[in-house]
């Protein structure tokens, strides 16, 4: 039997997905991202914020109305366990966070029975698969890693820990095994992801052990780079640093989500309270040629403009290499739901586009800095014109800038190359390949 996949959400739900998908073919189902040539569909969808519901949900619909039989999975089906079928009747089965590795029994009673079918936990409580091989839906020079699952902090405008359960992490034996198993097909980026990369092992190993994964996946043979994604601030510890710091296929940059730099915001958020100054100096003392990335909420409840004012000033003297912004959005289950006062959708809007407006200002600048610096890169895709599509070390997947680059050298994706940049535009570099370094 052909059964399709759609999935929807961030990278952690991918492999989520992936995982699902090499269940599957164990079991001898044929597979397709192609909805049309299947009857049944899995859409494994994403809940994080109301737009991500609504896509998840606008696709389920368009699925039923072209009448394919709808297996729902993800966050949407663990959140909405108890609606989600009444109001969509077409839906033949759910399956929750916790419980993928139950997908192709659920399928199998589902097709046996002809009858709606459901396994989602009320306490979700994340189970990492065992010897199965992910089926990748996504194959290029990177490939994302995840190392734990759910979350111990209660940050006040989230609802993950609700969806997802308490921080599970995976030993580093089993992330070992499938960082192998990527290298050899042909991954060069390795990037680490979990709701929180930095507190990785202490509810494993009684300690923070992110440090020492490192150190281990450094000696990979065949991997290029080593990327961190998702660190929680008050868990970057000067022995974090040092690894990053010390491990030559670390790249050096971090994504350090901050959301805000009030001190009462962060008690609103349920945020740690910490001098973010102290925090950053120290990063980047430790690791000068660092890239930090970061992503801030504007419009949280009971944010005032001396607030958002203190928000906006630390992003201007901070200059960080990238940064995103999150209008808040409003989220049922969540503290913040029900604190008041709600800021005004216009005044949401028009802060983002304040320090909006200064990043672009900011980024232009930093990567001006670069012209005339020859620093490794990554390739992505070579287009119909021969352009050389690439990421420095100093930009993530999808989320960050790209480097655009001429060359006589031959090249192939997932190649780490040393280019000279020779311009800059506000987000992305472009340049010329100068030496191949592998």
């Amino acid at each position: 039997m052909k059964i399709a996949l759609v999935n929807h959400g961030c990278p952690k739900n991918l492999v989520d997905a992936e995982w699902m998908l090499g269940h599957l073919i164990e079991k001898g189902y044929e597979i397709t991202l192609n909805e049309n040539e299947a009857e049944y569909v899995i859409v494994n969808t994403c809940a994080f914020i109301n737009d991500a519901e609504k896509e998840s949900v606008q696709t389920i619909l368009e699925l039923a109305d072209a009448g394919k039989k709808v297996i729902v999975t993800g966050c949407l089906s663990q959140k909405h366990k108890e609606e989600l079928k009444n109001a969509i009747p077409e839906i033949v089965g759910m399956l929750g966070v916790s419980e993928i590795n139950q997908i192709s029994d659920l399928l199998h009673e589902v097709t046996t029975n002809n009858s709606f079918v459901q396994k989602i936990a009320k306490k979700p409580l994340y189970k990492f698969p065992q010897g199965v091989r992910r089926q990748q839906i996504t194959m290029g020079a990177s490939s994302y890693l995840k190392i734990s699952e759910g979350c111990n902090c209660a940050c006040g405008y989230c609802i993950i820990p609700k969806l997802r359960g308490k921080q599970v992490s995976r030993p580093i034996e089993d992330i070992l095994i499938e960082a192998n198993e990527l290298v050899s097909k042909g991954v060069t980026e390795i990037i680490l992801i979990a709701q929180d990369t930095t507190s990785y092992g202490v509810d494993l190993y009684d300690e923070y052990k992110l440090p020492e994964l490192l150190y281990e996946l450094n000696k990979i043979e065949g991997l290029g780079w080593i990327r961190i994604m998702y660190a929680y601030p008050s868990f970057v510890s000067d022995e974090l640093l040092y690894a990053i710091r010390d491990c030559e296929k670390v790249v050096k940059y971090l994504d350090l989500p901050l959301q805000h730099y009030d001190k009462e915001m962060l008690k609103a958020m349920k945020r740690p309270v910490m001098d973010y100054d102290k925090v950053i100096a120290r990063i980047r003392q430790v690791i000068p040629d660092i890239a930090l990335r970061t992503t801030l909420i504007v419009g949280y409840p009971t944010e005032t403009d001396e607030q958002f004012a203190a928000l906006l000033d630390f992003v201007k003297r901070t200059k960080f290499d990238k940064l995103g912004v999150f209008e808040y959005c409003r989220e049922k289950g969540t503290y913040s739901y029900s604190l008041k006062p709600q800021v005004l959708k216009k005044v949401k809007k028009a802060r983002y586009n304040s320090i909006m407006k200064v990043q672009k200002y900011i980024s232009k600048e930093k990567n001006m800095s670069r012209v005339g610096d020859i620093i490794p890169c990554i390739i992505e895709a070579i287009t119909d014109e021969n352009v050389v599509v690439m990421r420095s070390q100093y930009d993530a997947p999808d989320i960050d800038g790209l480097v655009y680059a001429n060359t006589t050298f031959e090249c192939c994706p997932g190649d780490i190359h040393l280019v000279k940049i020779l311009k800059a535009d506000d987000y992305d570099l472009f340049g010329e390949i100068v030496e191949s370094v592998g």
